[in-house]
């Protein structure tokens, strides 16, 4: 390894060029360079290269990132705004490898902006997000959810933090109480004790109240309001059931639709949902991100542009698929009795093929409608007009066309409808 100093003797500039052992070079790197927190140091190992002084708990300011230390100011911005730019922005994205997630590493990517990805898995979970970024602006991060070092090690230079942690469903590793209440209240905290942290961005979910009668709503608004008295600046957004590509919404219906005889609907189908499609969702985050500061602290219902019953959108599943319609109707009772049998198996620990659509949270969703309150603020409010549940928004259902996707079932009985 070469080492170049320079210095000014006179008018004249002498540049030295030279070779230290591996010794000497860490011996003098220790020497110019503050000492870090291990944890730190796993993201971090050669602080000379970018980074300055350590905070009381490891925080470590990237100088070459180009973000203003200042909270109230705004980032300093270099480029044209492509993924070459620097947007000024360093965002770590907690639940980058989910369904959300990717896409919101991808538009932040695509406008010059450092994303680190924390990840608890597999290292094949993050490689298809490193691709999103220019060459080493997308950063994976090895992370524990229950770790606060890790955590700080993970937002330790970024100036915002996005939370997208969650699921539909509980295992025994992770509870919907650890899942949305205190998950969500550890970031929060650790992200206000950073001191650097210019925007946090909440994800939570269409339907988020104390007195919902589904328990991962409920745990929801808990987390929520945590959130907010942690990190009273929050950005708090709450999507509907989402649609696109990898979603488990459609998909699943048609998934039934090819494997089962018929596809089973919990009470009468009449509940209302106002499906969102995942890169409006995508795009909300970044417009939070962005703006002047008008979503500082506020909350945002984040619905569709069209509202539909459960039938309505099997019925739209079927039409794309080109099959004809078989459905059939589960009584509330008889959907909670066998979500209690599949719950006391589970409790005994004796391996149960996982069951969402007959789970106990499942079957009390199903009783009241998720639709965008009438006074909220919305989509509109970020600037963003969201897709149509229709053409390109649904092409994925294509795929499972009986023949091809240019074939189906029913393509020589019905000439009208979604799928033609």
């Amino acid at each position: 390894m070469l080492l170049l100093l320079s210095s000014n003797v006179g008018s004249k500039r002498i540049l030295l060029v030279l070779c230290p052992s591996e010794v000497d070079l860490r011996r003098l790197l220790s020497r110019v360079t503050p000492t870090l927190s291990p944890a730190v140091r796993q993201i971090c190992p050669y602080p000379l290269l970018g980074c300055s002084a350590e905070s009381s708990f490891g925080e470590v300011r990237h100088s070459s990132s180009l973000v203003s230390p200042s909270k109230s100011a705004q980032p300093i911005r270099k480029g044209t705004g492509g993924r070459s730019s620097v947007s000024g922005f360093v965002a770590t994205v907690f639940g980058a490898t989910g369904f959300l997630g990717r896409y919101v590493v991808q538009q932040l990517a695509r406008m010059g902006s450092q994303v680190f990805v924390p990840y608890r898995g597999l290292e094949d979970e993050f490689k298809h997000l490193k691709l999103m970024g220019d060459l080493g602006q997308v950063v994976p991060v090895k992370f524990d959810c229950r770790d606060e070092e890790s955590i700080k090690a993970a937002i330790s230079r970024s100036n915002v933090v996005i939370n997208l942690i969650g699921r539909d469903f509980e295992t025994h590793n992770f509870s919907f109480d650890e899942l949305n209440v205190s998950i969500p209240d550890r970031l929060s905290r650790l992200a206000r004790e950073h001191g650097g942290i210019s925007r946090y961005i909440q994800v939570s979910c269409l339907g988020a109240s104390p007195e919902s009668p589904a328990k991962q709503y409920r745990t929801k608004a808990e987390g929520e309001k945590l959130t907010q008295e942690n990190f009273p600046e929050a950005t708090v957004l709450r999507p509907a059931a989402f649609v696109g590509t990898e979603d488990r919404l459609l998909n699943k219906w048609a998934v039934f639709a090819k494997k089962m005889p018929t596809v089973p609907i919990i009470g009468s189908g009449n509940n209302k949902l106002q499906p969102v499609h995942v890169l409006d969702v995508a795009a909300a985050v970044v417009a939070a991100i962005k703006d002047d500061g008008s979503s500082i602290g506020k909350t945002y219902e984040l619905g569709g542009p069209d509202v539909f019953t459960v039938n309505e959108l099997v019925a739209l599943v079927f039409e794309s698929i080109r099959e004809e319609p078989r459905v059939t109707h589960i009584p509330v009772e008889f959907a909670k009795v066998m979500a209690g049998s599949f719950e006391w198996l589970k409790g005994l620990s004796i391996p149960t093929p996982k069951m969402v659509t007959f789970s106990r949270n499942n079957v009390d969703a199903q009783l009241v409608d998720m639709v965008v309150s009438p006074d909220a603020l919305t989509f509109k409010d970020l600037g963003i007009t969201p897709r149509k549940l229709s053409g390109v928004a649904i092409e994925h259902l294509y795929q499972w066309r009986t023949g091809g996707p240019a074939v189906g079932s029913t393509v020589g009985s019905r000439t009208s409808g979604a799928g033609f």
